[in-house]
């Protein structure tokens, strides 16, 4: 079988990070900085990425800006012909250093805010002071004439502000905000009871608050809306297909399907440090095992949806059900539905601390 290029590169340089946010999808085994491919190798895969028909790299973390060599590795992403994105917290760049990134060819830049209201947004991070540092960063980023999205990421401290996010991206010159639940990976779903809001919250958003807000800035900002699964009826074709469109470089050089890729027991990831990205791709037992449908069980063997939503997502299906194999649970054809209807109908009080990683800050260099 022949199979496609993927589009897009998620590549993870570090997991260093000045925050400690409660919903980080990172994985909760951090690989270490001494673990970190060096600059030689990361530039290689670049250039392995652009041969394979890779169009556009995601230079993420962690907090990419930990990375001493950031501007070296994004030069040489477009010097490979591919479009340079920066995934970032903000934290560790200034009005110098994006000066830099922009001569070396960065195209675009994905901050993320935590919330409108500075204090709630810091005891999020876990980090005083973020959130100014965060409004200072977006406004270097337009003044310098770079396209900008604000990642503003819901849950259930923050999900009855998301007008006032929205306004605040307008207000930062964005030209796209991505309003995105949180997605109950690693770190946040440990955290799951403390962040997931209720079924008339996300309602409240879905159907008023974002489609008001879409109205009022149309032809000003673009509103891109992530649902938070356990409300859904079907899943997302989580990756669009695993295996199909992009594919995931870990700090350390190992590739993955996904970026919770990880979480499932039993999968053997090949590492750029040994193999050339093309063969990874194409012969990797992790990219593999669920690519195509030939793995799929009833009801998603004989579903109509199969080639829409691919079985949703797999890392899901393990952690909700214990086994990678089994329809996505928060598809309400999944026999095993009742357990996210359970999880998204349970009364949660208002006021929980969550749980933050205890890791020891790293140093940026």
């Amino acid at each position: 079988m022949a199979i496609p290029p993927p589009l897009g590169l998620l590549a993870e340089l570090t997991h260093r990070c000045p925050l400690r946010c409660p919903y980080c999808s990172n994985p909760l085994d951090l690989e270490r900085r001494a673990a970190e491919l060096d600059t030689a190798t990361w530039l290689r895969v670049f250039d392995d990425a652009a041969s394979l028909g890779v169009l556009h790299v995601h230079l993420s973390g962690g907090e990419p800006a930990a990375r001493a060599d950031l501007v070296a590795l994004t030069r040489g992403a477009a010097q490979a012909g591919l479009y340079t994105n920066l995934i970032t917290s903000g934290v560790g760049l200034d009005r110098v250093r994006l000066e830099q990134l922009v001569d070396a060819g960065l195209d675009h830049v994905q901050l993320s805010i935590q919330d409108v209201l500075e204090d709630a947004a810091d005891r999020i991070t876990g980090l005083p002071g973020a959130h100014a540092r965060k409004r200072a960063v977006a406004r270097d980023v337009v003044a310098l004439g770079l396209p900008l999205t604000i990642n503003a990421v819901v849950h259930r401290g923050n999900i009855d502000r998301v007008e006032a996010m929205i306004a605040e991206a307008v207000a930062l010159g964005a030209r796209r905000i991505e309003v995105a639940h949180v997605q109950y990976y690693g770190w946040a779903l440990r955290n799951r009871d403390a962040l997931l809001p209720s079924a008339a919250q996300v309602a409240a958003v879905r159907e008023e608050a974002v489609e008001r807000a879409r109205g009022g800035h149309r032809g000003t900002l673009v509103i891109d809306y992530v649902a938070p699964d356990y409300f859904a009826r079907y899943p997302k074709p989580c990756a669009n297909g695993w295996g199909r469109r992009s594919l995931n470089v870990t700090p350390s050089g190992k590739v993955l399907p996904c970026h919770a890729a990880e979480s499932i027991p039993g999968l053997t990831f090949w590492t750029v440090r040994e193999r050339p990205l093309r063969d990874i791709w194409e012969r990797s037992p992790a990219f593999t095992i669920f690519r195509g449908m030939d793995w799929m069980r009833e009801p998603c063997a004989s579903c109509p949806r199969k080639s829409v939503d691919f079985g949703g997502c797999r890392c899901q299906a393990f952690a909700l059900t214990g086994d990678a194999r089994n329809a996505d649970p928060v598809c309400t054809l999944s026999p095993m539905n009742s357990l996210v209807r359970s999880i998204a109908g349970t009364e949660r009080g208002r006021e929980q601390t969550p749980a933050y990683r205890t890791f020891a800050r790293v140093p940026f260099s």
